[in-house]
């Protein structure tokens, strides 16, 4: 048990010398504005609700009523990630935004695109998280 306590306040001690190099930190925050923009503006179409929006809604199975909840709740998300203090929080939600996104397009059999884009945009979102951030970095200890 002491052994166990021992390790993880070793780990935890780490977090604090983790170095971040510049061309990392700006790859990072590179790959999250990237991230950032599309969810941003997918959020915000959702609560105009053009026609794309609503025929891809509409050919997920989901009610035209539905679209500006998954908007805001894409949107808080999204937010969440933005704000470094809560970006680790926002990015556990999005990832489970994404799983439905997948759901519903294996549900909806649509094309394999469908399926795999939501799984590459997380790796986008995780990666430049992953590269900004060294607490990320320093609870998965792949950064020595």
């Amino acid at each position: 048990m002491e052994n166990t306590l021992t390790l993880q306040s070793a780990n935890f001690t780490q977090l604090n010398t983790v170095r971040t190099s510049k061309a990392t930190l700006w790859t990072g925050r590179a790959l999250s504005g990237l991230s950032l923009a599309f969810l941003l503006m997918d959020g915000v179409m959702k609560l105009f609700k053009p026609q794309p929006v609503l025929e891809g809604t509409l050919r997920l199975g989901y009610a035209e009523s539905a679209i500006v909840p998954i908007g805001i709740v894409l949107l808080i998300c999204t937010i969440l990630y933005a704000i470094p203090r809560t970006a680790i929080l926002g990015a556990v939600l999005l990832t489970g935004y994404m799983g439905g996104a997948i759901a519903s397009n294996v549900r909806a059999e649509t094309e394999t695109f469908n399926c795999v884009f939501p799984i590459l945009f997380s790796a986008l979102f995780w990666g430049g998280l992953w590269l900004r951030d060294r607490r990320l970095r320093g609870v998965f200890l792949l950064t020595r």
